[in-house]
């Protein structure tokens, strides 16, 4: 079964460069494992929130605004795609992502009709 996974940040949260830069490695290594595995299909940090635009339709009218649909401290940092066996499995894959200790990953599985 395939899964999305946000990798989410939180503003709030205080992580020195350093940090940072040892997140960041964290996080390849833990995508080469997985893309190496056959677990992880495709992923993408995502640019900040205050590059985002944000669109909707209203009674036929465009309304385009910056930034991100919502004002809040959790953004989404980035995204991976995995294939799992069940969610039991996809939660053990999350729960190893460098962010779930500094932000949190959500799983969400595609639609199945």
């Amino acid at each position: 079964m395939r899964y999305l996974l946000f990798i989410c940040g939180d503003k709030a949260t205080d992580i020195s460069p350093a940090e940072g830069h040892q997140i960041d490695s964290a996080a390849e290594s833990w995508a080469d494992s997985t893309t190496s595995r056959g677990i992880r299909l495709q992923g993408q940090r995502l640019a900040d929130p205050g590059d985002a635009t944000t669109v909707r339709v209203r009674d036929s009218e465009l309304l385009v605004a910056d930034g991100p649909f919502a004002e809040t401290k959790e953004f989404i940092a980035g995204f991976d795609i995995i294939e799992c066996g069940d969610l039991d499995e996809a939660i053990e894959v999350a729960a190893a992502h460098p962010m779930a200790r500094y932000g949190a990953v959500e799983i969400r599985p595609f639609w199945q009709p």
